[in-house]
């Protein structure tokens, strides 16, 4: 049975609180153990909603949680995905405030980030409909950011939160997907100068276009369309990455560019 729209509304409330007041709830698992992935994404809708009405826009989609390394540090065995806003994005090369950007437990992530020149809605969508939809890709740093405590997350627990986004950074670079094979793509990260991860394109289900192919799928189920111009995050090619103030990550993608973010306290 679903949740109730009230419970929904409050589970909703409470993440967005803990959002703004950087703290973390226990899992809404562990409360609510009826919750399922339909009620947490209905969660994550409201605290979308109480976002929006402090002025913050919907600029793009993520999926998250699709690779090996990330499914088995994590423990969640299926992706899940959420919204980006416009508030969420820095500057690539640029220094975050841990606390000025609201960040409670951050963890970096590489990937390749889609930017879209068509519509895409699912069901149905291909890996060569996203292709053929998208303007460009681009190295991205994406910050994840647990508001659970501990990151002891379920599927419906990042789901609910809003696939556990903090901030991103995109390289200045742009490749039209087309020109290169998009799953051999090498990934290199080096955090203050010292290589710590390293991933390929096709860790993200066989293919960067296959997971967001998923994305348009999955969201289409809930009437969600992708929008040209939309950015669009395909999903960490390594595993994620302990944040400290002080720490500068570097990353480089074969064949498409690179992309830094460094961190204050």
């Amino acid at each position: 049975m679903a949740l109730a729209p009230a419970t929904i509304r409050q589970l909703g409330d409470e993440l967005f609180a803990a959002l703004r007041a950087r703290r973390t709830l226990e899992p809404l698992t562990a409360r609510e153990p009826a919750i399922d992935v339909d009620d947490a994404y209905r969660i994550s809708l409201r605290m979308l909603e109480r976002r929006q009405a402090e002025g913050e826009r919907v600029v793009g989609k993520k999926i998250g949680v699709t690779s090996k390394a990330v499914q088995d540090m994590l423990g969640v065995h299926q992706p899940d995905f959420g919204f980006l806003l416009d508030k969420m994005q820095v500057a690539d090369g640029s220094t975050v405030g841990i606390a000025k950007a609201g960040l409670i437990q951050p963890r970096a992530e590489g990937e390749i980030a889609f930017k879209l020149k068509k519509d895409l809605k699912g069901p149905g969508v291909t890996e060569k409909q996203v292709l053929d939809a998208t303007d460009y890709v681009m190295p991205c740093f994406e910050i994840v950011d647990s508001r659970i405590r501990d990151w002891k997350i379920r599927i419906q627990d990042t789901v609910a939160d809003n696939a556990s986004c903090g901030v991103f950074a995109l390289g200045a670079t742009r490749v039209d997907p087309r020109s290169l094979d998009l799953a051999a793509v090498k990934m290199d990260i080096r955090r203050n100068g010292q290589h710590v991860a390293a991933g390929e394109g096709r860790a993200v289900q066989g293919h960067p276009a296959t997971a967001v192919a998923w994305l348009a799928n999955t969201l289409g189920a809930f009437g969600i369309p992708f929008l040209a111009g939309e950015i669009i995050l395909s999903g960490s090619l390594a595993p994620l990455l302990p944040i400290v103030a002080g720490d500068r990550f570097d990353l480089s993608l074969a064949g498409i560019g690179t992309a830094s973010i460094s961190f204050a306290a």
